[in-house]
């Protein structure tokens, strides 16, 4: 690990106990509540998907998580494309569908690609399905509604696949929400037995670990949120303060890791503003 990236000084995760280097990262035990938080989700997502007009299930390559749903909205608005989390090995595009309903109410379009999770994908080939899907919607966007520029976004480890798909031909812009991104402690956790992360691939796919780019990226976090994850975010801010790269850090007050959604629900949300700012004088 680099000093530089590690959630503590590396003298200080080394002398964490296994089971202190596991809390480091676990967003669920963290929360109060966060099995009911997850079980309403799932009934909003399924009400909102059920109802909401929408192409569903565009296939974008041949396996089975290789589909993405979109939400059009008015001609020649941009499309937030969102990327779900759960630490590369868990959930669905289906469970964050109502998220969309925040920019939807502002007329711009949202797309939400699924992916193969972990273990039966590597990392690389998850990072590489989202470039797929970006692809899809370059290519045949406009058949499903899609006609402005793409917004990439992403929740968690979906943050961290938005960040490195941010140079994507495709993409005008990202917003990032409570992302990790750099990956060496993951491998020191609970969370790593589906990854299996190399050392090649920690260097690979760590943002941190690699020149910004140049597009505009908003970063947000919970201030209730792990120290950790709170700690990726400012790094990845600074190391984008440093290199010139436009951009605002977003501390969302008081949310933890799985109410800062609620911002993109909204069509009055913080996160909701964040995505409007990255692309001034679209439809709002």
């Amino acid at each position: 690990m680099s000093a530089a990236a590690d959630p503590a000084p590396q003298a200080v995760w080394d002398t964490l106990s296994q089971a202190e280097r596991d809390a480091a990262y676990n967003n669920n035990a963290a929360v109060p509540g966060s099995a009911a938080w997850v079980a309403a989700r799932d009934l909003a997502a399924a009400e909102f998907r059920a109802t909401a007009r929408a192409h569903l299930d565009i296939p974008y390559g041949p396996g089975a998580r290789q589909k993405l749903d979109i939400y059009p909205g008015q001609a020649g608005a941009p499309c937030l494309v969102f990327i779900h989390g759960g630490y590369w090995q868990r959930n669905t595009r289906e469970a964050f569908a109502h998220y969309a309903r925040g920019l939807l109410a502002h007329g711009w379009s949202v797309a939400m690609p699924g992916y193969t999770l972990a273990p039966e994908a590597r990392l690389g080939q998850i990072v590489a399905e989202i470039g797929a899907a970006l692809d899809l919607l370059a290519r045949d966007g406009a058949a499903h509604g899609v006609t402005g520029p793409l917004v990439i976004a992403g929740w968690s480890a979906g943050a961290q696949l938005a960040v490195m798909q941010l140079d994507h031909p495709a993409v005008s812009a990202g917003l990032a929400v409570s992302g990790v991104y750099e990956l060496a402690p993951i491998r020191d956790t609970f969370l790593n037995a589906p990854l299996d992360l190399s050392d090649a691939e920690i260097q690979a796919f760590s943002p941190l670990r690699h020149a910004p780019s140049g597009k505009p990226l908003a970063i947000a976090y919970g201030t209730a949120e792990l120290p950790a994850l709170v700690h990726d975010s400012r790094a990845l801010a600074a190391q984008r303060t440093a290199a010139h790269a436009p951009g605002a850090l977003l501390p969302i007050a008081g949310a933890d890791h799985f109410s800062i959604l609620d911002d993109l629900a909204r069509p009055d949300g913080r996160l909701v503003r964040a995505a409007l700012d990255l692309m001034p004088g679209a439809v709002a």
